[in-house]
């Protein structure tokens, strides 16, 4: 997949794939050759790729190892009519996104579904805000959407313009990782209209808006545990056809711990990536819930050490806005809302997180860096 304007070398292709009338699509960045090794393993070209499949996108690989998440035509349609209906209808889309993750893809998809023609950011060399008022104000009505995860967001709150292009949008889309209260809230004051979506490659790309199923969807809880249902769910990972997350037919286990409340998904965090320490489990999404809105904290993440007293110690990797809190200051904002064996008992400030795929935090990266 080209980045910027040579995207629409490939539009028709991208129609195509709708249409189910060709071999299935395996999209990979272009011109980058570590990526597309990467990838490789999990997308198999020059296998056979069942008939029924239009589409194979790679998972981000959020636990290092990407899957190649298999959709049929009827599933990826089924996800763009869900997503139009929600938002109120067809519109324009603006790309921000690599176009070999979903939600990038889905840009592109739904586009050519209406039959739109996307304008396009370049970002092949990163996301600058600073292209966002030309960009929207190349978009045609009545409606206009873009999709975006919440680094790009942050980035954008912090341009004037960017800002007044994006509360101009019907609809902006953020998902691929979890969305800090306080840079929601900058967001919604600005009159930004955020619509916080969550799913995967595994379900066509969102599925859940603002914690309700969109038309079709199913979610479930299994112990504690998300399952999601519905026709834009994948046919299962390629090369892994007795992968335990699609045992279930019609459902797809996920890594992620929730509940419903009134109708509501709530994601308290992902099962795979909680801290033992002391005998007890942290969730570190509900950690850096509780250091986000520390006046000094931009972004953060939280990560689990080895220790030789604790098994793991809880650790803040942190992004600071002005002058790095200390951790005893750290410590004492966390407690106000976690007991004190979740608050940090480390903190590491950086530039910038590393990042695998859409907006994820690479946690691996930094478990390496600072073990």
């Amino acid at each position: 997949m080209p980045g910027g304007r040579a995207v629409f070398d490939v539009l028709p292709q991208i129609a195509a794939i709708l249409d189910g009338h060709q071999d299935a699509v395996l999209p990979v960045p272009a011109d980058d050759v570590r990526e597309i090794a990467r990838l490789s393993d999990a997308l198999r070209p020059g296998e056979p790729v069942d008939d029924a499949i239009a589409l194979v996108v790679a998972t981000s690989g959020t636990t290092g190892v990407p899957k190649g998440a298999m959709l049929t035509a009827a599933a990826l349609r089924a996800s763009g009519e869900a997503t139009h209906e929600h938002l109120g209808g067809p519109g324009s889309w603006l790309l921000v996104l690599p176009t070999h993750h979903i939600a990038g893809m889905q840009v592109l998809l739904r586009s050519a579904s209406v039959g739109t023609e996307p304008v396009v950011v370049d970002v092949t060399n990163g996301f600058d805000p600073a292209a966002l008022p030309a960009a929207v104000s190349a978009m045609r009505g009545p409606r206009r959407y873009t999709s975006l995860v919440p680094t790009q967001l942050i980035k954008a709150l912090g341009d004037p313009g960017a800002v007044e292009a994006l509360a101009s949008l019907d609809a902006v889309l953020l998902g691929g990782a979890a969305t800090p209260a306080p840079v929601l809230a900058r967001a919604t004051a600005a009159g930004v209209t955020v619509v916080r979506t969550y799913g995967m490659s595994e379900t066509a790309g969102g599925c859940v808006y603002d914690g309700i199923p969109l038309a079709g969807a199913e979610i479930r809880i299994d112990d504690g545990r998300v399952l999601l249902g519905g026709p834009m769910l994948a046919s299962g990972y390629r090369g892994l056809p007795d992968h335990p997350a699609f045992a279930e037919p019609g459902w797809f286990r996920t890594d992620d711990a929730g509940s419903v409340v009134d109708g509501v998904l709530r994601i308290s965090g992902r099962l795979d990536e909680a801290i033992s320490t002391g005998g007890l489990t942290v969730v570190p999404q509900v950690v850096e819930a509780a250091l986000i809105d520390h006046p000094a904290v931009r972004e953060c993440a939280v990560i689990g050490l080895a220790d030789p007293r604790l098994g793991q110690r809880v650790v803040a990797v942190i992004v600071a806005d002005g002058v790095a809190p200390t951790l005893a200051q750290l410590r004492a904002h966390a407690q106000l809302t976690v007991d004190s064996t979740a608050a940090p008992r480390d903190v590491f400030v950086v530039d910038a997180l590393p990042l695998r795929g859409p907006g994820k935090v690479d946690r691996a990266a930094l478990v390496a860096r600072f073990s």
